[in-house]
């Protein structure tokens, strides 16, 4: 049987590593070729290791060992010229472009220089969306898929969660849930505007997830600020707060399994859409509305 992507091209940034990775292997295993990239290195606003030119090198190998085809470029989301050539690069070899996720994304929590944590965390998580979609949308036709990650976290803003008096003491951490919840306009408007042209555009918000950027230090601090230095084990017992349903966290296969729902004909009527992988994070924190 022929895969649910079979003969498409996904372009898919963040792809070195964790949720990224994901994405590319399951699309590959339904039968899509894969424009992967990366930017491959850590920021000095980031506290916990980033993906390595190594990580993205076992990006290609797993999806090459599917038979499928992948290019993969060191690249940096926040410049749009960088994006623009890999996307042409791929293209280049490839031959076309159906699938767009963009996922690359940090959690600069507690960085220094505290601006520049910031801006760190705009960039990426939502000028880095930006730019990696805008540009895909040249090369994109009728039937075109657009997956943008946002976060259950969105849920939590105004929700009795991050007091007013914590204002300005950490912009990295706030910039995480801030650009996250611009994301969803986006894919909103995107959607919106992109109809007409029968090109779809969606948002996924995962919960925790079991990736490298929720097992590091600086987020078992965020979980656990009642310990000097938390473990792993202390703060997989905080992890359970922000799930109605019994898990600590999802698996990235279980956000890679929605991307390609959104992604797949399955979906061809599916647009403007703010699909949560969240265990019942959603309901934790909001009550019903439409």
């Amino acid at each position: 049987m022929a895969g649910r992507v079979e003969g498409k091209v996904a372009f898919v940034t963040g792809a070195g590593r964790g949720q990224g990775r994901s994405h590319a292997v399951r699309l590959a295993e339904e039968g899509a070729d894969i424009i992967a990239v990366d930017i491959c290195r850590d920021f000095e606003t980031v506290n916990y290791s980033m993906s390595s030119p190594d990580d993205l090198k076992e990006t290609v190998r797993l999806v090459e060992a599917l038979d499928r085809r992948i290019v993969a470029v060191e690249a940096d989301v926040r410049e749009r010229s960088q994006l623009i050539a890999a996307v042409e690069q791929g293209i280049a070899q490839l031959g076309h472009l159906d699938i767009v996720v963009a996922q690359a994304g940090i959690a600069p929590m507690k960085g220094e220089p505290q601006v520049q944590a910031w801006m760190d965390g705009v960039d990426t998580l939502l000028v880095g969306v930006i730019n990696a979609i805008h540009a895909s949308l040249p090369h994109l036709k009728a039937g075109a898929s657009i997956i943008a990650t946002s976060s259950a976290a969105v849920a939590m803003t105004g929700a009795g969660l991050g007091a007013a008096g914590s204002v300005g003491q950490d912009p990295g951490g706030a910039s995480y849930q801030y650009a996250k919840k611009a994301v969803c306009e986006f894919i909103h408007e995107l959607a919106r505007n992109l109809a007409t042209k029968s090109i779809r555009a969606n948002a996924v918000h995962p919960t925790n997830c079991n990736t490298p950027m929720l097992q590091s230090p600086p987020m078992y601090k965020a979980f656990r600020p009642d310990l000097e230095n938390p473990t792993r084990e202390d703060a997989e017992m905080a992890f359970y707060f922000q799930q109605l349903m019994p898990v600590p966290y999802v698996e990235p296969v279980d956000i890679s399994n929605a991307v390609l729902y959104l992604a797949s004909e399955e979906a061809r009527y599916v647009t403007g859409m703010q699909m949560r992988v969240d265990a019942g994070s959603y309901l934790k924190f909001q009550d019903y509305h439409v």
